[in-house]
């Protein structure tokens, strides 16, 4: 049986959405959303609530919930930055017409507000992945680390290098971050020998009233109200099963985990995923970078989960073909075959069409969530898979785009990309 790898080094909580994510810490934020909660304020869930579902402060409609945390689930999920996570949600926020939320009123409101949603969520679920990550390994001991942060809590940092068994009482309440910004973290160690090594300190003990409680906030000395939990501890051993089922598998971002959600809150999550203008954005530079052959694009990039609705049309179209949990993918290399194909002006308006570009592909969340129809294209002269066809009208626009089915992948891989133009000669 494999032993779980805790990472080495001095890992940053609040820096775990701008990292490459791990599988459990994937898995933690995905299981919350099963459980999207409408709420007024940041404490109607309360400590170990949060490591079941997904809330924004305020955030009380279901549509309005469900983008939200599509854009939130993005930056965790695919190491989106601070300033993708704003772009969407300043976009969600016009959408919906939200108003009356926690800082609206000014430019450095707006800033504050984004932060701590972006920032809470990414210290939360990295600490209950690596929670996850410790409990699986069975380590001997605990070593608390302080986050370096500029302007540190006292207390915090009197407790960096303090080493402790996994199951000693001061985990239940002080297993970081133990507050808003709190960038504290934890390594396991096998051996008091290893947790030296790792940056503890034998000299540092608990006092005898570690647990009194600071009359100011009603918590224990150094935790912020709400805060007096481990994040992920009351789900460890579920993450950490969740994440070794792909521990060995090579899988698309979109779909890992997400058979743990209900169908309809996934459609719904799939809908928001490919309305976040981040995913425009990128899918844009995307097909620019594989156009420029830069050597870094490699991999394909998914457009989210294929919907119930889109996989049975495609039942249809194909009869006893599955496609419920692939996800809509596209690569470098049919974005360059799309450019030969049909990246000239001179030779597609002869056929009625007109170039795909580069920012073209920016529109590809927001055409695949439109009504249209999916129809039998039969087999890919390159690979001798399956096709199917999905045709979409903007304007005197038509877009004819042609997904591959791959079964082992479990995706719907773009194949190929037409426009054509009514009354063009």
């Amino acid at each position: 049986m494999s032993r779980t790898k805790v990472p080495e080094g001095r890992p940053s909580a609040l820096s775990g959405a701008a990292q490459k994510p791990f599988a459990e810490q994937i898995a933690f934020f995905r299981r919350k959303l099963g459980t999207l909660v409408p709420t007024a304020r940041w404490d109607d869930l309360w400590q170990e609530e949060h490591d079941h579902a997904f809330m924004v402060a305020g955030a009380a409609k279901a549509d309005l919930l469900s983008d939200l945390a599509a854009a939130v689930d993005r930056a965790i999920a695919e190491g989106k930055s601070l300033e993708a996570f704003r772009k969407d949600f300043r976009a969600i926020v016009a959408r919906h017409g939200w108003t009356g939320w926690t800082g609206e009123d000014s430019a450095g409101g707006r800033a504050w507000r984004t932060r701590t949603i972006y920032r809470t969520n990414a210290a939360t679920s990295y600490a209950a992945g690596r929670n996850a990550q410790l409990v699986a390994g069975g380590f001997a001991l605990w070593v608390y680390r302080h986050g370096g942060s500029q302007e540190p809590r006292e207390i915090h940092l009197s407790w960096n290098g303090l080493f402790l068994p996994p199951d000693h009482p001061f985990w239940t309440l002080y297993y970081p971050p133990s507050g808003w910004g709190c960038s504290c973290y934890v390594v396991g160690a096998r051996s008091e020998r290893g947790a030296i090594r790792l940056g503890g300190d034998p000299a540092k003990k608990l006092p005898v009233d570690w647990r009194a409680i600071d009359p100011k906030t009603g918590m224990p000395a150094g935790i912020d109200k709400g805060w007096g939990y481990a994040p992920g501890a009351s789900v460890a051993p579920v993450v950490g099963a969740m994440a070794e089922k792909v521990r060995q598998w090579d899988h698309r971002i979109a779909k890992a985990f997400m058979e743990s959600v209900p169908a309809d809150v996934r459609d719904e999550l799939a809908r928001s995923y490919r309305s976040l203008p981040s995913l425009a954005e990128d899918l844009r530079r995307y097909a620019e970078a594989a156009l420029a052959r830069d050597p870094k694009v490699a991999g394909s990039r998914t457009l989210g989960l294929v919907s119930r609705e889109q996989a049975a049309r495609v039942r249809e179209a194909k009869p006893g073909t599955e496609v419920e949990l692939f996800d809509f993918a596209i690569d470098p290399s049919t974005i360059q075959h799309v450019f030969k194909q049909h990246g000239s002006d001179k030779t597609e308006r002869p056929r009625g069409q007109r170039a795909v570009t580069a920012a073209d592909y920016g529109m590809l969340g927001q055409l695949l969530n439109m009504p249209g129809s999916i129809e039998d294209a039969e087999r890919s002269r390159r690979s001798g898979r399956e096709l199917v066809r999905l045709v979409r009208r903007v304007g005197n626009e038509t877009w004819v785009m042609v997904f591959e089915i791959r079964a082992k992948q479990r995706a719907l891989a773009l194949e190929t990309l037409s426009i054509r133009v009514k009354g063009q000669p």
